[in-house]
């Protein structure tokens, strides 16, 4: 793959007067995240109050996983006969590593599941529209030549309505009345809201139990699967509660999107225009010219962009596991898209179609303050209805739902809003609280109702 050089700096700025710190008004971080392609290999610097730090695929110890550069050739032959190995893309976090398999038809290689699972016990946590399709053939993957491992399996009901402490006691129910024990493996099955909260249980369960992770929808596939992050939401606010707890593997089988419903499938891709926009203008562009077939399906297209959206991914979660800085820029849009979410009430706007439209409030913040050009606002708004996404908030938002929300978004820090925006050349972007807070409201009154 080819060398990919990306850098982000740390810089400080005084501290904004007490008076400007009001509570839901309050947004000024004064604090900079630079996320920029540059060249050089894997160094630190540190200049007076800035620090900046350049990775190489040469230079980064350690580091696996890299977006390659090439555009791919689609091919449209018939697949050789037989089980295909899988495309393989490594999680580097030292002892804690794990694999992402991506492939077709993987669910029928049982020896990818069983070598992750520890113990004899099993539980696998999925919901009432997965389980019909798919919770036997995963079952028998578990068990097939494997006589001694049984399997338990909790359904919750489906939506993200349903992501929060009382569904997350059913698993705990199950396994308590199962007698597992810190041997077990917990499988998540199912899309995000699967994903995070069996992975929050894992987490919690007699204080950390393994599991692993085998997403069905576009979303979890290149986004909420990989990288730890696990928790429920609170009425209050979107994934507030919850923990950074790593899977042992990632099995990705493409063919669970053959049962995706169309909303579903389009609600993935606005975390697949996310990784262009932030980081990959290469992948941005072969988007452009790809999105049709991302919608209708095609098979190649859709492996290619799950492939390189996880390598973005795993390498953001390699050099910043726990969110200190560099991997809050995978949220562009999230903290629009959350308080829509919150705002309308779980489960109304699906994640994707949320983070679409906040997609475009980040990008339309971002020229308000002069930091990008207006042919990547047209670009970004050309490609998100190309998706067949919303570009906008819901009519029944306004500016105090927002401002109420985003006040207490996990990115406020000391009662100071830090946002992620694009700046500079596509491909490149900040997570800061150091902009103008008019370029805020100016953006929130172009798209809501004061």
């Amino acid at each position: 793959m080819a060398s990919t050089a990306h850098a982000f700096r740390l810089s400080a700025s005084p501290k904004p007067s007490a008076a400007a710190a009001t509570a839901a008004d309050a947004f000024l971080r004064p604090e900079t995240l630079s996320f920029c392609s540059s060249a050089g290999g894997a160094r630190l610097r540190r200049s007076g109050g800035a620090c900046s730090l350049s990775v190489t695929a040469a230079g980064a110890a350690g580091l696996k996983v890299r977006a390659s550069s090439a555009t791919p050739v689609m091919d449209k032959s018939k697949s050789e006969a037989g089980p295909k190995a899988p495309t393989i893309v490594d999680v580097d976090l030292g002892d804690r590593s794990y694999p992402i398999y991506i492939g077709s038809g993987l669910l029928d290689q049982p020896e990818l599941l069983q070598r992750h699972v520890h113990g004899k016990r099993v539980l696998v946590v999925t919901n009432d529209t997965v389980a019909p399709i798919y919770l036997d053939k995963v079952v028998d993957a578990l068990t097939k030549g494997n006589p001694n491992v049984s399997v338990d399996h909790v359904i919750l009901p489906d939506g993200e309505k349903y992501k929060d402490m009382d569904t997350l006691m059913k698993v705990f129910d199950k396994a308590i009345e199962s007698r597992l024990d810190r041997r077990c493996t917990f499988v998540a099955l199912g899309g995000g809201v699967i994903g995070d909260m069996c992975g929050y249980a894992a987490a919690s369960f007699l204080r950390g139990v393994n599991f692993i992770q085998i997403p069905t929808t576009v979303m979890s596939q290149v986004d909420s699967s990989v990288g730890g992050k696990t928790g429920i939401n609170h009425h209050l606010g979107k994934n507030l509660i919850g923990a950074f707890y790593q899977p042992q593997c990632v099995l990705i089988d493409t063919d669970t999107l053959n049962t995706l419903p169309d909303r579903e499938l389009a609600s993935g891709l606005a975390e697949v225009v996310k990784y262009g926009l932030i980081r990959d203008t290469e992948f941005f562009e072969w988007q452009e010219k790809n999105m049709d077939a991302l919608i209708a399906r095609d098979p190649s297209a859709l492996a290619y962009a799950i492939k390189r959206s996880c390598e973005n991914k795993a390498e953001v979660v390699s050099l910043d596991e726990k969110e200190s800085g560099l991997r809050a820029t995978l949220n562009l849009g999230h903290t629009f898209g959350h308080a829509i979410e919150t705002g309308l009430g779980y489960g109304q706007w699906l994640h994707g179609e949320a983070v679409a439209a906040g997609i475009v409030m980040a990008v339309d913040m971002s020229y308000r303050l002069g930091w990008i050009d207006e042919s990547i606002v047209t670009r970004v708004d050309k490609i998100l209805k190309q998706a067949k996404l919303p570009t906008c908030p819901p009519e029944t938002m306004t500016v105090e739902m927002f401002k109420s929300v985003m006040a207490v978004d996990k990115k406020v820090a000391d009662g100071l809003l830090r946002l992620i925006l694009l700046k500079g050349p596509l491909g490149n972007c900040v997570f800061t609280g150091d902009y103008d807070r008019k370029a805020l409201d100016e953006t929130l009154r172009a798209f809501v109702k004061s």
